[in-house]
């Protein structure tokens, strides 16, 4: 059996390998009792939902562009009447350790869908967490030496669907990587506004190229959390986004290298703005699949990455 090698140290290295989802039989529109977002529930009311041939056509141009830069695409196997687009969730690779994330229970068997590559890679290095700690791989974000971790600190965690990470979290990774600087950021939870729910740390954060970042400062809960990020990566190198803009989760766009980002093609103030620092912008239609509060970060689960 050939072996799959794992390993990502950053955010923006180049891309090797990636689980990117499916968009295929997503299965009907849920109701608004079975979804898990305000966003998703926002387009349910509306009759704006999504459908599954937009989505289909969305992230196939997306793998077209990762194929043509070089990245070798894994797919989940498909199951029917299953929404398996946001891979992100399931699993996640820091270092050269793959995490399978506790996720929302009835999500469980969409991990099993990337059983065959999880089977390949090396099993003392995956790794399952205990129960108490919920995580998912939104708010799981390794930058070199630091590994930032979103979460939610209030007592009424357990009132909140879009709280996926918690501090029992943290001290899981504090303990598994007492090398790395592992900082927690606490984010603003909404059940019921989009505009004010930061459903994970990359709607509000994500770093891109070697010194750049996106940033929402309404997104953090603690202003401390927002000026260490500042201080690392200096105000003059972070690109703020508006609430709106974090609803169309600007943050949330991809790279395939220090120099190459994937952006939804709507966001011309971001995209004009990395072109401007000297990016090169592959910008595609995600538009659809922003609509259940996930785009391109939230698609892929990168597998390996090199300097």
């Amino acid at each position: 059996m050939s072996r799959i090698r794992v390993n990502i140290a950053n955010e923006t290295s180049t891309l090797k390998s990636v689980v990117l989802g499916l968009a295929k039989s997503p299965g009907e529109t849920p109701s608004i009792e079975e979804a898990y977002d305000p966003k998703s529930i926002e387009h349910i009311k509306n009759n704006t939902y999504p459908v599954e041939t937009d989505m289909v056509l969305e992230i196939t141009t997306f793998r077209d562009i990762l194929e043509k830069h070089g990245v070798q695409v894994y797919r989940p196997d498909l199951i029917e009447d299953c929404n398996q687009i946001f891979a992100r969730d399931i699993g996640f690779v820091v270092d050269e350790y793959f995490f399978k994330s506790n996720i929302l229970p009835n999500r469980a068997e969409e991990l099993q869908a990337i059983n065959y590559i999880i089977d390949k890679l090396p099993q003392d290095n995956v790794i399952t967490v205990p129960e108490s700690v919920h995580m998912e791989g939104g708010d799981v974000m390794p930058w070199n030496e630091h590994l930032f971790i979103g979460t939610y600190k209030g007592s009424d965690y357990p009132t909140y669907i879009t709280a996926r990470t918690n501090m029992e979290a943290v001290s899981f990774f504090k303990s598994f990587f007492p090398n790395k600087k592992v900082k927690e950021f606490n984010l603003r939870k909404s059940n019921s506004n989009p505009r004010e729910n930061a459903l994970h740390l990359d709607c509000v954060f994500q770093p891109i190229g070697k010194k750049y970042g996106i940033i929402h400062k309404e997104g953090f809960l603690d202003v401390d959390d927002y000026h260490y990020l500042v201080n690392i990566f200096g105000m003059e190198n972070l690109f703020h986004i508006s609430a709106d803009e974090m609803y169309q989760m600007f943050s949330n766009v991809f790279s395939i290298s220090p120099e190459v980002v994937v952006s939804e093609r709507n966001f011309t103030r971001l995209n004009d703005w990395m072109r401007s620092k000297g990016f090169i912008v592959e910008e595609i239609p995600y538009a659809e699949i922003a609509k259940q509060e996930g785009l391109l970060r939230c698609s892929t689960l990168p597998l390996y990455r090199h300097d």
